[in-house]
């Protein structure tokens, strides 16, 4: 059974890294693939939200997966606009007509990849105790 160590009992600079930088920097790569290929974009994108499935898992349920997945989402977003603007290419995939909002949506999407992986990880936990007894 996977049972990673909880986040909350990560020391701070973890937390840090794992809940800020990590986001910000998938969402600055993703941010470059959305000028350069279609393909490597969703292709990144689908390894993004397996990733926070499994980000999920250091979570005891889904409601603290979701409040994690809700910031690193609008961190991933925002990292992602920054580094489109800054690369100065034009998007292969629509930011939809205000751009801005995608942060919205990714912290969303966050939310609930990382509350399903919350989840997830609670039905593990339960069914290894009840099979333990």
């Amino acid at each position: 059974m996977y049972d990673p160590m909880l986040f909350r009992d990560r020391p701070r600079s973890a937390q840090i890294v794992i809940g800020g930088v990590v986001p910000a920097i998938a969402g600055a790569v993703a941010g470059i693939l959305v000028g350069a290929s279609t393909g490597a974009y969703w292709a990144y994108a689908a390894i993004v939200a397996v990733a926070t499935v499994i980000g999920g898992f250091e979570h005891q349920d889904g409601w603290g997966g979701a409040d994690r997945g809700l910031v690193g989402g609008a961190i991933y977003g925002t990292a992602l606009l920054i580094a489109h603007a800054v690369a100065g290419t034009h998007a292969k995939v629509s930011l939809g007509s205000f751009p801005p909002f995608l942060a919205v949506v990714t912290a969303i999407i966050g939310m609930f990849l990382a509350a399903a992986g919350g989840r997830i990880a609670r039905l593990q936990r339960e069914r290894h105790a009840a099979a333990a007894e």
